[in-house]
């Protein structure tokens, strides 16, 4: 019988949690490396990302679980989880489903690029939309 991990469990002491429990996660693809995300986990969600061996974070606007893709299908499958050397950032090495990891429907979160200098420089959005998210998702994001 396979039982759930327990947020208790010896590992999760590790982590340095912030004041709020919580601790930064980047999701990096596994064949580019490409950074497609960052968002943050509490101890439920990251023991729940090993037990499930797919990406659960924690949405501080929701103030619940989320499980990556529940309503995209655009999940990460997880295949290799590390920890910083200050014990207080979480990577983790996955593969994207469908290539769309942003709710912009982009391949990754980090699409705008600063260019220019000080004075006149401003973000530009270099990757393109793969799919509208008004396919995607029902409310539109």
């Amino acid at each position: 019988m396979n039982t759930p991990i327990q947020p208790k469990a010896a590992w999760l002491k590790k982590i340095k949690w912030d004041e709020h429990g919580l601790v930064p996660v980047i999701a990096q693809e596994a064949g580019s490396n490409d950074v497609l995300m960052f968002a943050w986990m509490n101890r439920e969600a990251l023991a729940k990302t090993v037990e499930l061996g797919e990406a659960v974070y924690w949405s501080r606007s929701r103030k619940k679980l989320w499980h990556k893709g529940e309503e995209s299908g655009h999940t990460q499958k997880v295949l290799e989880i590390r920890l910083d050397c200050d014990e207080d950032v979480v990577l983790l090495k996955i593969e994207q489903a469908g290539g769309i990891a942003c709710h912009t429907g982009r391949h990754s979160c980090f699409f705008q690029k600063f260019e220019g200098d000080a004075q006149e420089g401003d973000w530009q959005n270099t990757d393109p939309v793969l799919k509208d998210p008004a396919d995607i998702y029902k409310d539109g994001k």
